[in-house]
């Protein structure tokens, strides 16, 4: 037989015929699809770790790394999750007004305004977006606009009641330094007593105060009705039996007010230490543990603790720089202060 042949032969029979291949090549191939499958698994893994918030080798806490797009362990530094979406805005800002310019959302909603901060204003200055002024005919234009535009928010009564009330509010929280849940919750409680039809015989001003003295309560802030009545245009008794009222309808739970949360406000408008504020919460919980506080104004017990503590801790102050932070007069600061201090000897502390 010819070479010819012979090779025509071997060549077909190694088509006809797989290659067999080394044992490199199996374990490599047979390696790709464990790592295949190991790759799959841990991608289901990793998702399953991301959402439970543990980390699948050490068990630590997982943290995601906004800046580079990664979720990684913060114990053991493991990259679980990598090239996340950033779903922030696309540009930077430095400050809070380029912050605002470059905003293309509107503010939040909010109780506090009427109509939650949902309707177009229009701005009282004549200048285009450029900042140059208007022509006359443009000024007399936008004058119509904004008066059409303030008629359209108040459309019936009832808004222009809740308006005038929540701008109540506003001012005297703004004058009583309260904070902005402050104001939320208590435009919220005036919601409820508008909706419940709890304003017919009642002044606006009124039930705006008692809702402003109910939530400072509520947030742990409290004033006294005699800081509520200085910034209201109402008298104290009414403030009183407008809040009782409001309360028993709405069934708001208002605990009794803490003497202790009013210290921290009266030594800071003293300018009192730390230790003289940890002192006077001191007088109030032993004088809390005699029963002293029953039937007793929380304000006034406050104050006398105040007085008590910056002259236990060598600060001196007078009980007419405490009476005007307090608005409490001198003979009850008295009073309070050898109650307190009776209580704490009663105690063996003193």
């Amino acid at each position: 037989m010819s070479e010819k042949s012979t090779f025509t032969r071997r060549t077909a029979r190694t088509r006809e015929e797989p290659t067999e291949r080394t044992g490199d090549e199996r374990s490599a191939d047979s390696a790709g699809e464990k790592w295949g499958r190991q790759t799959d698994e841990s991608e289901t893994e990793s998702e399953t770790t991301d959402e439970e918030l543990s980390c699948p080798e050490c068990g630590g806490n997982v943290i995601t790394d906004d800046e580079h797009g990664e979720t990684v362990c913060d114990d053991c530094g493991l990259v679980i999750t990598e090239d996340s979406v950033d779903r922030g805005p696309e540009w930077r800002a430095f400050d809070a007004q380029e912050k605002d310019s470059k905003s293309r959302v509107g503010a939040p909603t909010t109780n506090t305004m009427h109509d939650k901060g949902l309707s177009t204003n229009i701005d009282w200055r004549d200048k285009d977006a450029y900042g140059n002024s208007l022509s006359s005919n443009q000024r007399q234009k936008m004058q119509r606009l904004r008066k059409w535009n303030e008629r359209f928010r108040t459309r019936d009564s009832k808004e222009r009641n809740l308006k005038q009330a929540l701008g109540e509010i506003d001012r005297m929280a703004s004058a009583l330094g309260l904070p902005e849940n402050v104001r939320e919750t208590a435009s919220v409680i005036y919601r409820r007593a508008l909706d419940d039809d709890l304003l017919p015989g009642r002044s606006i001003e009124g039930v705006a105060t008692s809702c402003t003295y109910a939530a400072a309560r509520m947030a742990g802030v409290p004033r006294s009705l005699d800081e509520i009545t200085e910034v209201s245009r109402v008298e104290k008794s009414e403030v009183a039996r407008t809040y009782r009222y409001i309360a028993r309808e709405l069934s708001l739970e208002v605990k009794p007010a803490d003497p202790e949360q009013y210290v921290p406000r009266f030594a800071s408008e003293l300018g009192l230490s730390d230790e003289s504020k940890m002192r006077a919460r001191q007088l109030l919980k032993n004088a809390k543990e005699k029963g002293v506080h029953s039937g007793k104004s929380p304000v006034g017990l406050a104050a006398a603790a105040v007085y008590a503590a910056a002259l236990l801790t060598n600060e001196k102050t007078t009980q007419a720089a405490v009476s005007d932070v307090a608005d409490i007069s001198e003979v009850t600061i008295r009073n309070r202060y050898h109650e307190l201090l009776e209580a704490e000897e009663s105690l063996g502390l003193a």
